[in-house]
């Protein structure tokens, strides 16, 4: 059993010091191959002991057993898996193919994301009294992802129920000083479109994040953040993913103010909800 099973086997079982470890060796493993029992202890604010402890509670001799498997990982990484991955009839030359389309489509993505459009919808979203997304199928996750990210800003943002007769009402009763911002990848959902057209036609705010410029929401849009084409659904999906994500780092830069504190907040108030009545 390797030392991520047995982490994840025990990982219930574990004291807070020892999951603060386990979890750094899972996420952190190639740092942690080169620190000593010391160093990690003193990156985790741990005392020395509490590494050797961990190491045996997980069925080491103690951590230079465990670090010797960590390091073994590391150079299967370095050096066997990117040999396995030239082979394009494999598994891993399937994955690492893959990685590089992602990867690609990322970097023309980055190059060409209009920054003056990603400027006016930060504008936009700072504005509005509310915001309805509206997203088609394959970019309701990344809906959420939007979400979440402004939600902790106080931003009052919504999804819109996927219905037609749902999106008719959300068009209704929305007014100039709201935001109408569509989500496509695709194109599923030619809807999306006609109630993009409406809103326009009411003087309601719009705004799409697309994957790719020539969908037909992004024609009744004011802004428009892009992707490249892509004829993968699954890369368009990682693109527009990465745009929303682009998008939220310059709001929590715009509205810094607003952000402050919110995580911390969150995380306390997640410790009291989990707490047992007395």
């Amino acid at each position: 059993m390797s030392y991520e099973d047995r982490i994840r086997v025990e990982r219930s079982n574990m004291s807070k010091s020892f999951a603060r470890l386990a979890d750094f060796l899972l996420d952190s493993y190639v740092e942690a191959a080169f620190m000593t029992a010391s160093e990690l202890a003193y990156n985790l604010d741990l005392d020395a002991a509490t590494v050797v402890r961990f190491s045996q509670f997980l069925g080491y001799e103690g951590f230079p057993k465990l670090q010797r498997e960590i390091r073994m990982r590391v150079k299967n990484d370095l050096l066997i898996r990117p040999g396995e991955a030239e082979k394009p009839d494999t598994a891993a030359g399937v994955a690492s193919n893959a990685m590089r389309e992602v990867l690609l489509a990322m970097d023309r993505t980055r190059i060409s994301l209009d920054t003056q459009s990603l400027e006016k919808l930060v504008e936009q979203l700072g504005l509005a009294r509310r915001i309805n997304v509206v997203p088609e199928g394959p970019a309701q996750p990344t809906a959420y992802s939007l979400v979440l990210f402004l939600e902790q800003g106080g931003f009052p943002i919504y999804i819109a129920r996927a219905g037609i007769a749902d999106l008719a009402r959300t068009v209704n009763i929305a007014t100039d000083h709201d935001l109408l911002l569509a989500m496509e990848v695709e194109g599923q959902s030619p809807y999306i479109a006609r109630a993009m057209e409406e809103a326009q036609r009411r003087n309601i705010p719009t705004a799409a994040i697309v994957g790719s410029a020539s969908l037909a929401s992004a024609r009744f849009a004011d802004t428009v953040l892009a992707a490249q084409a892509h004829p993968s659904v699954g890369v368009g999906i990682v693109s527009i993913e990465a745009i929303v994500y682009a998008l939220a780092q310059v709001m929590r830069w715009r509205f810094a103010d607003r952000f402050a504190g919110t995580e911390q907040e969150i995380s306390n108030l997640s410790d009291f909800i989990q707490l047992p009545f007395e």
